[in-house]
């Protein structure tokens, strides 16, 4: 079979591509097939440059068409799904930060949410009771995995399930809560990642006595049952035994709600506390802004476990990256995923604490930090 060139007024069709170039004038392609010693056209085409301009944009809308239908479906039917379930809200601009660090841990193990894996967020917004409810509907949901943020949620969602895996994040005291058996064999289907380690409030009281030589007396807050009473008085237990060492008085401070904070801090104001150490509580660093302000308000140095509270204004902080906590979290997740027993997995204990300082709140509540303690700083906030 040959392609002609043909155009309108030539008297034979020239069988070379060449002799069509560099014509205006329409041209109309034509296929002739030998056949028993005689030529027989076989197909003409004729398509104008318009024509084939369309053409290519229906194929591209059509072809983009189909993937955009084709995604979501191939997404809800393949995707693992992961329930998130938190007691906070959603809308609390502590904890996105770390969401946003759950999820990037996530995408570098291949998972990006909405796409290869489906995330089912419940969120209780305070309100404890809400947690059993909210656990049920995930195990409705047949989720492949929960993960679960503070110790009441991962309670909630162990209640509610004996088989679906539970990665719990970053949970005080695992093993006083009655999540797991012991941290190195966690039992049946919940593990993950815990932020205590062996004396670190004790180590939290003798930096700050450290930092602030004059103090005498401090107060320690905490938030009752959170994580659990066994857990809080272990840590009240760690903090007064470094208190005695460093012949510090302690006095014990609670609040169990947001509202309850401002009877704390006007004990410390009549005492002549001379300074405040704020024990793990989501809570707390929820509503970490204000807990800083009361500080600034009444001239209290704090020692908080978080560095959220420094960078809010608060003095020092003590404790575990929670960005890396988070992102870390991920790592469990994609093993569970991949066919990993929970059981399998050791709850993760945080290796590496970091001390951070703001010489600004220092510097507005008359403290010079020894060199002693800023030489140990991670961080220091001008």
């Amino acid at each position: 079979m040959a392609w002609f060139c043909e155009r309108p007024g030539m008297s034979a069709p020239r069988p070379s591509e060449h002799a069509c170039a560099g014509r205006s004038t329409p041209l109309r392609w034509t296929s002739h097939a030998k056949l028993g010693g005689h030529e027989r056209n076989a197909m003409t085409l004729v398509p104008s440059r318009a024509d084939l301009t369309v053409l290519y944009w229906l194929v591209v809308i059509a072809s983009l068409s189909l993937a955009l239908l084709a995604g979501p479906l191939v997404a809800s039917a393949e995707a693992p799904r992961v329930g998130y379930l938190s007691m906070l809200s959603r809308s609390d601009p502590t904890l996105g930060p770390l969401r946003d660090a759950f999820q990037q841990g996530l995408r570098e193990h291949g998972y990006v949410a909405g796409q290869t894996l489906i995330i089912e967020w419940r969120f209780a917004d305070g309100r404890l009771e809400r947690l059993p409810e909210l656990a049920a509907e995930l195990v409705r949901l047949k989720v492949h995995l929960i993960f679960t943020e503070t110790t009441p949620a991962a309670r909630a969602a162990k209640q509610a399930t004996a088989t679906i895996p539970i990665v719990f994040n970053p949970i005080a005291d695992p093993v006083r809560a009655g999540l797991v058996a012991s941290l190195a064999r966690p039992s049946a289907n919940v593990t993950g990642l815990t932020q205590m380690a062996p004396e670190l409030d004790g180590k939290r009281l003798e930096l700050f006595k450290e930092a602030v030589p004059a103090m005498t007396r401090v107060g320690v807050l905490s938030q009752p049952g959170v994580p659990s009473e066994a857990t809080v008085r272990i840590m009240l237990e760690e903090t007064a035994t470094a208190a005695r060492a460093a012949r510090v008085e302690v006095q014990r401070l609670e609040a169990h709600r947001p509202k309850d904070l401002d009877g704390p801090f006007a004990a410390l104001s009549r005492e002549r506390v001379g300074g405040l150490i704020v024990l793990p509580s989501p809570m707390f660093l929820s509503e970490r802004r204000r807990v800083v302000e009361l500080t600034t308000k009444n001239r209290l140095p704090g020692m908080f476990f978080s560095r959220e509270f420094v960078e809010a204004g608060g003095l020092m902080s003590y404790g575990p990256n929670f960005l890396e906590l988070w992102r870390r979290a991920a790592v469990y997740v994609d093993k569970i995923l991949k066919g990993a027993k929970p059981s399998e997995l050791p709850v993760e204990q945080p290796t590496r604490f970091e001390l951070v300082i703001n010489l600004g709140t220092a510097k507005a509540l008359g403290l010079t930090i020894p060199p002693s303690v800023l030489l140990r700083a991670d961080q220091i906030i001008q």
